[in-house]
């Protein structure tokens, strides 16, 4: 008997969906206490099985490095965990001082979760924990590139989280991996969000299928450093994060663009540092290699050491080579260097003065209409404020490595492992995705004492209302209401 896997994958996924909003109904009646447990003992558990996973995930993506993919790990299992502690996301979230309940947090039930194959571990676990936060069941699908990993993932989050309490069913996954299934998922009608990060080649099915979208994107990030930046800390800030995890992180600078005056000093610091300016045939004979002919990206291209890039591409560089420059002017759509590159690559733009560099970073970030994050190294208030003000544009990061200041590691921004890039309109937010991004507030209005209103509005009786009646009136509502949210 030959089995037909799509069909094997819708199926399985409808009755995922149907079994998760089941389950969601028993977790939607945990107080926060009880949830807060359960995400405690999910990354404790998980931070025993960090280099474990790291290991497997390079083993079978061959993206990135092994060191930096564990470091992401410990980061969701300890900052993020730390983040979470004493955050309120469901219940009486806001009181006032006579005990009326003012806001709550209700989950939205269930989570279809899309993972990218370049962090399958430290996402899926963030995921995990976000969901559980919030009171939401959550189903995964496989991506097809790191099925071993994610699946000992979930299997040990499973585990752990079963372990300390969690309803069956809450966290699962779409063991048959089709793209079919993938889209019965998210178009199922007892999944209320899609939580997509980094899967590209998924988003149009899950915009179609009506459902709200929060979309991880990518993007061309330019980074621009000003003449009054620390020109050695710049770069070296610049060098870290496009060497993390072999430039695969989604906030990582993806070009530079240079003030001119800085410009001499800036190249040497970065040749001082591991970059390699390449050749005019260097530079073409990469970019034939980056992308397929239809435009897809080379996997083999992705996530792997400069040395490596550059060999694959027919050429040499010194020993110690960290990141490859390419000397670019304009921004073109048939140039390979204005897209985003997954490797330690970065093409170089000098631009006269900070108003020309501030038009060249909006053509950058227009290109791909992503927007996803900039950074600018700079000492001048007003250059900052003026970047900051004008950039179309999620986040931007002042001073700081991008792969790490985007995730919040080395920044105040929430630590996350799902940047949302919303302003092409291919999502609800450009937050760092929180577990306040998967509920909704309910807000109650208490009456206040009785104002003055204009003629003709409000109540033609001369009597005052009994406003205690009426208070007792509406505390009994909220407690209904609270109480039906959780069946």
């Amino acid at each position: 008997m030959i089995a037909d896997n799509d069909l094997l994958s819708m199926q399985y996924a409808r009755i995922l969906a149907e079994n998760a909003k089941e389950a969601q109904k028993k977790l939607a009646a945990f107080p926060q206490e009880k949830l807060d447990a359960i995400v405690e003992s999910i990354a404790c558990e998980m931070e025993k099985h960090a280099r474990e996973l790291a290991e497997l995930s390079c083993e079978e993506t061959e993206y990135g490095r092994c060191e930096d993919k564990e470091k992401k790990n410990l980061f969701v299992c300890r900052t993020v965990k730390e983040a979470l502690r004493g955050m309120r996301c469901v219940g009486p979230l806001r009181e006032d001082a006579s005990g009326h309940v003012l806001e709550v947090g209700v989950p939205l039930g269930v989570i279809a979760a899309v993972c990218p194959s370049t962090s399958p571990v430290s996402t899926t676990i963030y995921k995990a924990l976000l969901a559980v936060k919030s009171g939401n069941a959550i189903v995964f699908t496989l991506h097809p590139r790191a099925v071993r990993t994610m699946r000992r993932t979930l299997d040990l989050i499973i585990e752990a989280a079963v372990k300390a309490g969690l309803p069956e069913g809450c966290i699962s996954y779409l063991s048959v991996t089709a793209r079919k299934g993938t889209a019965e998922l998210m178009q199922h009608p007892a999944v209320s969000l899609i939580l997509l990060t980094g899967v590209v080649s998924l988003l149009d099915a899950a915009m179609a299928s009506g459902k709200p979208l929060i979309c991880g994107g990518t993007g061309n990030g330019p980074a621009f450093i000003e003449r009054t930046a620390d020109i050695r800390q710049a770069v070296a800030d610049i060098m870290l994060s496009k060497t993390f995890d072999f430039g695969i992180a989604p906030s990582a600078e993806q070009c530079v663009v240079v003030d001119a005056p800085a410009a001499e000093e800036v190249r040497k610091a970065f040749v001082e540092q591991g970059a390699y300016f390449m050749k005019e045939e260097e530079v073409r004979l990469l970019a034939s290699r980056l992308f397929h002919h239809d435009g897809r990206r080379r996997t083999d291209m992705v996530g792997i050491e400069a040395s490596v890039l550059a060999r694959k591409a027919g050429f040499e560089v010194p020993e110690g080579t960290k990141v490859l420059m390419a000397e670019r002017r304009y921004v073109s759509d048939t140039d390979a260097y204005n897209r985003e590159l997954l490797a330690p690559v970065l093409p170089w733009y000098v631009e006269d003065d900070w108003m020309q560099a501030c038009e060249k970073c909006i053509e950058l970030l227009l290109f791909d209409r992503e927007g996803h994050t900039l950074t600018i190294h700079s000492r001048d208030p007003e250059v900052i404020r003026q970047f900051i003000l004008k950039k179309p544009v999620a986040r931007v990061l002042v001073n700081t490595p991008a792969a790490l200041g985007g995730i919040g590691a080395s920044t105040e921004l929430f630590p996350s492992m799902t940047l949302g890039s919303g302003l092409a309109g291919k999502g609800i937010t450009t937050d760092n995705v929180s577990p306040m991004n998967l509920v909704y507030v309910r807000r109650v209005g208490w009456p206040m004492r009785r104002a003055g209103l204009p003629e003709g509005m409000g109540s033609s009786c001369d009597t005052e209302p009994d406003m205690e009646a009426l208070r007792q009136l509406l505390d009994r509502v909220i407690r209904e209401c609270i109480a039906s949210s959780t069946k």
